[in-house]
C-alpha cells in the first residue's frame, strides 16, 4: 500500500498529535496508520516497502557502507531498521550509537512498529564507541553481523581515539576479514540546503577530517524520503 508520506514524516506528524491531544506517543502513531489504511502502526511499519528493504537485499557479506542524509530525514531510523532486521539476512544486528540515549533509541523503535525488536538487537550507547570498541564487542558473539554506526562524524571526537580514516579502514578490513557487512550513519553538509540539488552526492559529506571516500562499497544518501544507492568509486 503506498503511503502518503515518507515514514519519517508520518512519525513526525504523530508526534505533533501526541502533543495536540496529550495522548500516548504509541496511541498518536496507531492513529496515523489507520489514516493510511492500517491497523496499527506496527502493521503499517511491517508491511510498507521501506528503505531499509531496499537496502538490505543488494548487501552482501563484507561491504561497509556509508548512509547520509540532512538532520530530520530519517537516517537513524533507518540505520535502525537494518539494524533490527538483520535477521532477514541470518545475522546478528548491532547498533552502536554516541548520538543518542536508550530512551531515545527504544522511542525510534517504536515509532518503527519494532519495540519488540530490541529483544533481538544489541543496542550500545557507551561513550567508549570507536571501530576498535564496536570490534570487539562484535567478536565476542563470533556470529555473522550487521553493524550500524551513528555517526561517522563523532568516532574521532576523542583525541584519544585513531583518525577517522583509521577507523573505517579497521572497520572495512573487519568486515572483509569476517564476512560482516558494517554501515557507518553520516551527516551532509548544511551547503547542501542551499545548492538546490534534488539529492545530496559525495561533495555534500560532513568531513572536518580527512576521510578517503574509496574505502566505502557504496554509498547511499537518503533525502525526501527518496533513496539513492551509489556504488563507490
Amino acid at each position: 500500500m503506498l503511503l502518503s508520506a515518507p515514514i519519517y514524516v508520518l512519525k513526525r506528524q504523530a508526534k505533533q498529535l501526541a502533543r495536540q491531544r496529550a495522548i500516548p506517543l504509541h496511541e498518536a502513531l496507531d492513529r496515523i496508520a489507520q489514516q493510511e489504511g492500517f491497523q496499527s502502526w506496527s502493521h503499517l511499519a511491517s508491511s510498507s516497502d521501506t528503505a531499509a528493504t531496499k537496502i538490505l537485499s543488494r548487501l552482501e557479506p563484507g561491504q561497509l557502507i556509508l548512509l547520509g542524509a540532512r538532520p530530520d530525514q530519517g537516517k537513524t531510523l533507518l540505520g535502525l531498521e537494518l539494524a533490527s532486521k538483520a535477521k532477514t539476512l541470518g545475522r546478528d544486528g548491532y547498533f552502536f550509537t554516541l548520538d543518542y540515549h536508550q530512551r531515545d533509541i527504544a522511542d525510534r523503535l517504536q515509532a518503527l512498529g519494532l519495540s519488540e525488536a530490541q529483544k533481538a538487537l544489541c543496542v550500545d550507547t557507551s561513550d567508549d564507541v570507536s571501530a576498535s570498541y564496536d570490534i570487539s564487542r562484535v567478536e565476542q558473539a563470533q556470529r555473522p553481523a550487521l553493524i550500524v554506526v551513528d555517526y561517522l562524524q563523532l568516532l574521532d571526537q576523542k583525541r584519544s581515539n585513531p583518525s577517522l580514516n583509521d577507523q573505517a579502514l579497521a572497520l572495512r578490513d573487519y568486515a572483509k576479514a569476517t564476512g560482516a557487512i558494517c554501515v557507518l550513519i553520516s551527516q551532509i553538509d548544511r551547503s547542501f540546503d542551499l545548492s538546490g540539488k534534488p539529492m545530496p552526492d559525495r561533495s555534500d559529506i560532513r568531513l572536518p577530517n580527512p576521510l578517503d571516500l574509496s574505502l566505502f562499497d557504496r554509498i547511499l544518501f537518503l533525502h525526501q524520503g527518496k533513496l539513492q544507492i551509489d556504488l563507490a568509486a
